[in-house]
């Protein structure tokens, strides 16, 4: 017998409670959420361009979505049941490693969007004649 299909709407509310899940139980994504947030308010603010615009929100979405697959495999490693294994922290180690690449990766974004918009204000404040 076939499983049964289950609607777009259930699938839909289990992403939600994952979600809501992650936020609650992970600090970390807590402090992305936190930083995704100070990121769009900067670029809101510096008026950036469209692909700009891009780049930050598939960075953004690239490092929640890391938390969350990590989030997913620190669940299953630490339920019920779970034994110590070499494996199982290597398993953990390398997700929490992918969150870090994605981190990183956003870094880069946010310098390169951000980094040019930060050196104009910056460098003519360097080069003011000190008072005196």
């Amino acid at each position: 017998m076939p499983p049964r299909r289950r609607s777009w709407a259930a699938k839909f509310t289990d992403a939600r409670r994952g979600l809501v899940r992650a936020l609650r139980s992970q600090h970390s994504f807590a402090v992305h959420l936190t930083v995704a947030a100070a990121v769009i308010l900067a670029a809101a603010t510096c008026r950036v361009a469209a692909w700009e615009w891009t780049a930050l929100a598939l960075a953004i979405g690239m490092v929640l979505a890391a938390e969350v697959f990590n989030t997913a495999i620190e669940s299953l490693a630490r339920g019920p049941g779970a034994t110590r294994h070499p494996r199982l922290r290597d398993a953990l180690d390398m997700a929490a490693a992918a969150v870090l690449v994605a981190a990183c990766a956003a870094v880069a974004v946010g310098l390169a969007v951000f980094g040019p918009r930060l050196l104009a204000v910056l460098l003519p404040l360097a080069r003011a004649p000190a008072p005196g």
